[in-house]
């Protein structure tokens, strides 16, 4: 293929915007033609909701519902994205200065990851206990919050920081400077990208891990417990919304912390795309 050709193809492809139209209306289209097929049980039951009824049980809900159950699960996540994400960077700021403490650093980040969240969410339910007041955030639900963020940004944070010019801390050894310069001066902006990356992906699994926080009861709103009764009712319709609603956060969220990455590390590879 000549070159001509190439630029000629290259200009008739699509835009990323229209891509993720024609996606999204596919998708839609495929959910529309299964529920319609197969969206009921034997008994009657409706177990996949059309578009159209998703649409209803929105305005059947209302928008306080929405509302008032995600505030409560969206304050739980930022609370427990701020703990979790800030002692992952603490951990491994300290590794770097003190790099012995690295196999303890990794131990510790893995066994968070690892063991199961169900017996942790357990564990923190009863150490925990309930909300001070209704329509509080419940902390277990920050807590399973914290921990899913933790191993990401822990991982994140030291290949970033590892990644700094070696010429570079060099120079600031032979200019007289510690460890802990290095990682002011030349390693924190060399981390930069991989760490807002890390934050980045941490966004959804912090939601996720309040929703999921929420599913251990002793609260009295959140979207967890909104699926809960929404599925003790037979109501797939306001299952599915609350779903599609979560989904919808979460991604806006994604999408706030990629653009501020954008724009505080103009000159990584991410930023030129």
């Amino acid at each position: 293929m000549t070159t001509d050709a190439r630029t000629a193809l290259a200009g008739r492809r699509l835009p990323p915007w229209a891509i993720g139209v024609i996606g999204a209306v596919v998708l839609f289209a495929l959910w529309w033609i299964v529920a319609a097929a197969f969206g009921r049980s034997a008994v009657g039951t409706i177990t996949v909701p059309t578009p159209p009824q998703v649409l209803a049980g929105f305005a059947r809900s209302g928008w306080t519902y929405y509302e008032q159950n995600f505030a409560v699960t969206l304050a739980e996540a930022g609370i427990g994205y701020l703990w979790g994400n800030g002692l992952a960077l603490l951990l491994s700021a300290v590794v770097l200065v003190i790099p012995k403490l690295e196999g303890v650093a990794m131990q510790l980040a893995i066994t968070t990851y690892c063991v199961p969240i169900v017996a942790v969410g357990m564990l923190a339910v009863v150490l925990i206990g309930p909300p001070a007041a209704a329509g509080q955030p419940s902390g277990t639900a920050v807590f399973l919050a914290a921990l899913s963020v933790f191993f990401t940004t822990v991982v994140g944070a030291l290949l970033g920081l590892k990644s700094a010019d070696r010429a570079s801390l060099d120079v600031v050894t032979v200019y007289g400077g510690s460890a802990f310069t290095q990682l002011v001066k030349v390693r924190f902006i060399a981390a930069l990208p991989a760490v807002l990356n890390a934050l980045q992906i941490a966004v959804p699994a912090a939601f996720l891990g309040a929703v999921l926080g929420e599913f251990f009861g002793k609260i009295e709103r959140g979207v967890g417990l909104a699926m809960i009764l929404a599925q003790q009712n037979s109501d797939a319709a306001v299952v599915w919304g609350l779903a599609l609603a979560s989904g919808a956060v979460a991604l806006a969220g994604f999408a706030l912390v990629g653009l501020a990455a954008r724009s505080l590390t103009p000159w990584s590879k991410g930023a030129s795309r």
